[in-house]
């Protein structure tokens, strides 16, 4: 047989045209797309006429394994994030704990991966106080990028992620400028949001509006300027993460005409949500930066629209359902995150494809070309021969309401619970092999691999460094 698989009679995406034709997969690999394929297939997969998408690409996600693993672990969120249509994840290096800010951290989280993961990963590293002699080792381990925080994080515990100040930011950038990499930042203005909070709380102005006032669209702007100002002296590449605000995003838009490498994401949640469904679902949609007014979404939607934004992601942030409750009606004690990975595709599908919001081929660039090509994840990313054979079916005929029971999350939550989805994922094809379908739940192990970033690789910032060469023997 020429070919380990084929499928037929699917609406194939492709960059930019659906075929109704076949694709041929042969060791992990597209290898042709065409009409009677299938002649030459070992094994044949019926497509019965839904849409054949790439998997997406999510670069946003945490996984909280090692330290918290009774929140979220490398189990249990990728069988969420697969049987939603996710084939690739970026994980970020926090909640675990210790968090992934050394190069022994490191090589611990991608070990412990390796033997868990349903679907391939890379991994960030993380810049914070203290940890600048790190940056280049956490490079050399196979970083995908670094990720810090501007805004308030942490906790008192040993090895829990911390955020930077400026002084610690602009010498981060510094080293990480080295690297070639790029750094992503969460940000927002720490002295305000925390002032801000303080004055709310003293006054007992505890309610999800008061929380949403403490968190206005300022404190996002300010500190996306002043950090475009510092990677602007310090030749940092940047990726600002989760951004609320289409003003955000147009600070992004001048940097970049004057020439700075710069690129950004939003979430499918402040695009789906804003702060009157924030107020009717409680504490399961806390997230920070705050959930926006309509206003708001509507200018960012349009930034989404115009192609400013690079990518969709989940920032799934999951943790116990006793951290979501409210028992003390102060909203500011409730975990500040999101549990919504399962549901990255046919949610956004429903709210940008269905309601025409979006074309299908920028739709298939936000969640799966943009991210894989932000992190340099070469062989994903699209229907394209050559491409690791990372593969979706998504019926859009197949409406279905959320329950708790269809989570595969660790704590079966979700700001999305009761909703109303008018499509589903019915296959998941990870490097050719089908690892999940809706009627038969998980059909494979575990067999997830690490990703690099393949444009470090290429060798362009370590051109001069022998190092890094030992990885890709």
């Amino acid at each position: 047989m020429k070919y380990d698989t084929v499928i037929v009679n699917g609406r194939i995406v492709t960059p930019n045209k659906i075929l109704n034709s076949q694709i041929a997969i042969q060791d992990d690999k597209i290898t042709a797309l065409g009409n009677n394929l299938d002649k030459d297939a070992a094994q044949i997969i019926d497509a019965a006429g839904q849409l054949v998408l790439p998997g997406m690409v999510d670069t946003h996600v945490h996984i909280n394994e090692p330290g918290r693993s009774d929140w979220e672990d490398y189990h249990t969120g990728s069988q969420a994030l697969a049987a939603g249509g996710t084939t690739s994840m970026v994980v970020m290096p926090l909640n675990a704990l210790p968090a992934r800010t050394t190069a022994a951290e490191f090589k611990r989280h991608r070990s412990i991966a390796e033997g868990k993961s349903y679907i391939d990963f890379a991994l960030y590293g993380g810049l914070v106080p203290g940890n600048l002699a790190e940056i280049p080792k956490l490079a050399t381990a196979g970083a995908a990028g670094y990720k810090a925080f501007m805004a308030t994080t942490g906790t008192d515990i040993p090895g829990d992620f911390k955020n930077v100040d400026d002084y610690e930011l602009y010498r981060g950038m510094e080293a990480i400028q080295k690297t070639g990499l790029r750094l992503s930042l969460h940000a927002e203005n720490p002295v305000l949001t925390d002032r801000f909070a303080a004055e709310k709380i003293a006054n007992h102005q505890t309610q999800i509006q008061d929380y949403v006032d403490s968190r206005p669209p300022l404190v996002e702007v300010e500190a996306v300027r002043r950090a475009l100002y510092f990677a602007k002296m310090t030749g940092c590449k940047l990726h600002f993460v989760h951004l609320s605000t289409g003003e955000a995003v147009a600070e992004i838009q001048k940097a970049q005409e004057a020439g700075q490498d710069v690129t950004c994401e939003t979430c499918i949640h402040y695009l789906a949500l804003d702060v009157e469904d924030f107020k009717k679902i409680g504490p399961l949609a806390k997230c920070s930066p705050a959930l926006r007014t309509k206003k708001v979404q509507t200018e960012l939607w349009k930034k989404v629209q115009v192609g400013a934004v690079n990518a969709i992601t989940s920032d799934h942030s999951p943790a116990p359902a006793s951290m979501k409750t409210n028992p003390h009606n102060n909203i500011f004690d409730v975990w500040g995150g999101i549990s919504g990975a399962q549901n990255n595709v046919d949610l956004l599908f429903d709210i940008a494809v269905t309601t025409k919001r979006l074309t299908i081929f920028q739709f298939i660039q936000l969640i799966a070309a943009g991210p894989a090509e932000l992190f340099g994840l070469n062989s994903k990313g699209s229907i394209t021969i050559g491409k690791d054979a990372d593969i979706i079916f998504l019926d859009p005929t197949k409406a279905y309401t959320l329950k708790k029971s269809d989570l595969y999350y660790k704590n079966k939550i979700s700001a999305y619970e009761g909703f109303q989805i008018h499509n589903r994922i019915t296959r998941t094809i990870l490097r050719g092999k089908t690892i999940f379908t809706l009627a038969d739940k998980f059909i494979a192990e575990p067999d997830g691999k690490f990703l690099f970033n393949e444009k470090v690789k290429e060798g362009t910032p370590y051109a001069d460094d022998n190092s890094r060469k030992i990885i890709f023997n």
